[in-house]
């Protein structure tokens, strides 16, 4: 007699093959795999690839025999390339803070292998629909809810500080990768002059808010959808509490608390109209005010310290992205740089003291002044 067929969710996935540089570590691998699998019921023939990141790190799926945990997320990090220690610090942060992240399950600490909860295929950014803000009001709600969280458990001297040495770094990285490598333009002279000053204005400016833990890339793409509702059935209903998960969170630091709010409203895959930026960011202000965290009382003040930090992460952002085209050959990042480059324009065409970065922009770009103001859809 047959047996029957397990039920779906239970049932194998047809295992991808995962191409291994090095045999070695393909073998230890398997090997690490196959001696937690009974601890996890694991069914290791499944293992897959789930997804690569900007990094050396790649993510597989792996199916289990357990109903309540039908998958599992390994993550490979060659401790070469890859630290995995911050990795699992913030983590056990983010779970005592009451935010919902992946558990540490197993850790491989020589071999950089790592058995995590699986928090689901759906991102934030899979949902939303640019052309509809208002549908997106909820999500936004609840990613402010679960930041807050975040900010709220923030304590000195437990993560990396973003202090004035980190901040020139990732500035540096615009001239260097950007301007110099990409747009193949020598970084001297006035337009060196031009972009040391203005850098200069930018890591004053985002030294002078106060400081709480920043996950650095807090934006939809990071954040899986969970239990939270999805937009698309025209639900707007409020999402329960801890329904946003967080990934993504391995270069978390202790700085300004402006970063994150910039990071979420001002992403490198999605723009919104000033409009619905304005008013989610408000949406922020208010709740960060109510829970006792450390934002200016004054909106235009704080809003002004969010669009200037928006500008270091841009800035920021554009270097790297050409630097992952260019040195590591994944040249699909590069083709989000424009949208960068707007925001860079746009911003700091606002603020007369920022006249040189305008300048700087426009001589590499080939671009003149625009007239009006565009935000992020240019």
């Amino acid at each position: 007699m047959t047996a029957p067929p397990p039920p779906a969710s239970l049932a194998p996935s047809p295992a991808e093959p995962i191409l291994w540089t090095d045999p070695k570590r393909a073998e230890v691998f398997r090997g690490w795999l196959a001696g937690i699998a009974p601890a996890h019921r694991l069914l290791p023939d499944t293992v897959r690839l789930a997804s690569v990141d900007a990094s050396f790190r790649r993510y597989f799926r792996v199916d289990t025999t357990d109903p309540a945990a039908p998958t599992r997320i390994v993550m490979d990090a060659p401790p070469d390339k890859e630290n995995s220690d911050p990795f699992v610090q913030v983590a056990k942060l983010m779970a005592e803070a009451g935010v919902l992240a992946p558990t540490v399950l197993e850790w491989d600490r020589p071999h950089g292998f790592l058995l995590l909860d699986d928090l689901g295929r759906q991102t934030m950014l899979d949902v939303l629909d640019p052309a509809q803000p208002g549908a997106s009001r909820p999500l936004y709600d609840e990613a402010i809810d679960t930041l807050i969280r975040w900010q709220l458990a923030s304590k000195p001297g437990v993560l990396p500080p973003y202090d004035r040495a980190l901040l020139e770094r990732e500035l540096a990285l615009f001239p260097e990768w950007y301007i110099g490598r990409h747009r193949g333009i020598a970084v001297e002279g006035k337009l060196k002059e031009r972009l040391d000053r203005s850098f200069k204005l930018i890591v004053d400016s985002n030294l002078a808010s106060p400081s709480v833990y920043v996950h650095r890339d807090f934006m939809p793409r990071n954040l899986m959808m969970g239990a939270a509702p999805t937009l698309s059935t025209g639900v707007s209903s409020p999402p329960s509490k801890g329904a946003l998960g967080v990934l993504d969170f391995q270069d978390a630091v202790y700085g300004p608390i402006t970063y994150d709010i910039a990071s979420l409203m001002r992403d490198a895959f999605l723009s919104w109209d000033e409009e619905f930026v304005l008013d989610i960011t408000i949406r922020y202000w208010v709740a960060a005010r109510k829970a006792g965290l450390p934002v200016d009382e004054d909106f235009g003040a704080f809003y002004r310290a969010v669009e200037w930090m928006g500008l270091q992460r841009h800035l920021k952002v554009a270097g790297i992205f050409a630097r992952i085209t260019l040195r590591d050959g994944k040249p699909r990042y590069l083709a989000d740089t424009p949208r960068f480059i707007a925001y860079i324009r746009a911003t700091a065409g606002r603020y007369m003291e920022l006249t040189p970065l305008v300048r700087v922009i426009d001589e590499v770009e080939g671009t003149s002044a625009l007239t009006g103001f565009a935000y992020g859809r240019v």
